[in-house]
C-alpha cells in the first residue's frame, strides 16, 4: 500500500562522538551496517513505502553525505539537502530543514539519522491521518541492554532472560508531522525537550506502537550486532550501496571510551 505521506525529512547532523572510531572521519548517517552506510537502509526503506522526496537535513561533514546519496536517483527517490551553517541542535536543524520540504505545506515523515527499522511507514501514516492530530510519534518497545534474573519466591534463581522486551514504550525516533508543528519546533535546541512535552500536554501527540525490526545505532556494539541482525534476516543492501569498513575498525579498534555523549 503505498505511503500517504510522500516526503520525508532525515536529521543526519549529528557528530555521534559515542560510535567512534566509525564517526571518526564520517557523519553518523555514513556509519555502514552490514556493508551500507545508515542513511542508505533509510532511503531503500522509504522508497520502499511510496515516499517520492526526502531533505536530508546536514551538518558534520556534509559533503560525505552528498557524494554518497548524491541526487537520490540510483534509491528510487529525489533527495535535497539543508546544511547548518552553525549548529542549531536537533530541534532547530528540524525546524530550519523542515521550512525548505518539496511541499512546506503537506504533512511529512521525519526520521532520526540513526535509526534502522522495517516497521510500515505507509501503516504510521495511515495512523496519524487516522487520528487527526499534528504529532505522531513511532514507539518501540524497551529492550533492557542486560540480562534479567527469573526469580522464585524464595529469592532462588531459576535463571536469566537475556535482553527481554519489557512493558515500556520508548521513543523510536520516526515520526509524522503536520505542517503545523514546524512553527512550534525551537529556533535553536531540542524538539524533544520543548516541542514535544507541550504537544503532549496540550493532547495533540499520539503514539504509534510499531512492530518489526528496529535499533537505533548509538555505539559500536549497536553497528556490530545490526549488522548481525540485518544479516541473518537477509536484509544487507546491494553491494553497490556497499562503502569500505573504517581502517580504525579493521584494524581491530572497537570502541573508544568518550563521554561526551552523541
Amino acid at each position: 500500500m503505498p505511503a500517504a505521506l510522500a516526503q520525508a525529512l532525515i536529521l543526519a547532523g549529528g557528530r555521534a562522538t559515542r560510535l567512534r572510531p566509525y564517526s571518526d572521519h564520517a557523519p553518523k548517517a555514513m556509519v555502514p551496517v552490514a556493508g551500507a552506510p545508515i542513511i542508505c537502509h533509510q532511503l531503500l526503506w522509504l522508497a520502499a513505502h511510496g515516499v517520492t522526496s526526502v531533505t536530508v537535513s546536514c551538518g558534520y561533514q556534509a559533503e560525505r553525505i552528498c557524494q554518497y546519496v548524491e541526487d537520490g536517483a540510483r534509491f528510487g527517490i529525489v533527495v535535497r539537502y539543508t546544511i547548518e551553517e552553525e549548529p542549531l541542535g536537533r530541534g532547530g536543524g528540524l525546524k530550519f530543514a523542515a521550512r525548505q520540504l518539496a511541499d512546506p505545506d503537506a504533512p511529512f515523515l521525519v526520521l532520526n539519522g540513526d535509526v534502522i527499522s522495517t516497521c510500515s511507514l505507509s501503516d504510521l501514516a495511515g495512523y496519524h491521518r487516522g487520528h487527526g492530530e499534528p504529532a505522531t510519534v513511532a514507539l518501540s518497545p524497551y529492550r533492557s541492554q542486560w540480562g534479567v534474573a527469573d526469580l522464585d519466591d524464595a529469592n532462588r534463581i531459576r535463571g536469566f532472560v537475556q535482553s527481554p522486551e519489557l512493558p515500556y514504550w520508548i521513543n523510536a525516533g520516526i515520526y509524522a508531522f503536520d505542517p503545523s508543528v514546524i512553527d512550534l519546533l525551537p529556533d535553536r535546541g531540542d524538539h524533544e525537550d520543548s516541542t514535544f512535552p507541550a504537544l503532549a500536554r496540550e493532547g495533540h501527540m499520539v503514539g504509534y506502537r510499531i512492530s518489526g525490526y528496529w535499533r537505533g545505532i548509538d555505539t559500536p556494539k549497536d553497528v556490530l550486532e545490526a549488522s548481525r541482525e540485518l544479516t541473518k534476516a537477509g536484509r544487507v543492501p546491494a553491494p553497490e550501496f556497499h562503502v569500505p569498513e573504517p581502517e580504525a575498525v579493521e584494524a581491530g579498534g572497537e570502541e573508544a571510551p568518550d563521554g561526551t555523549g552523541a
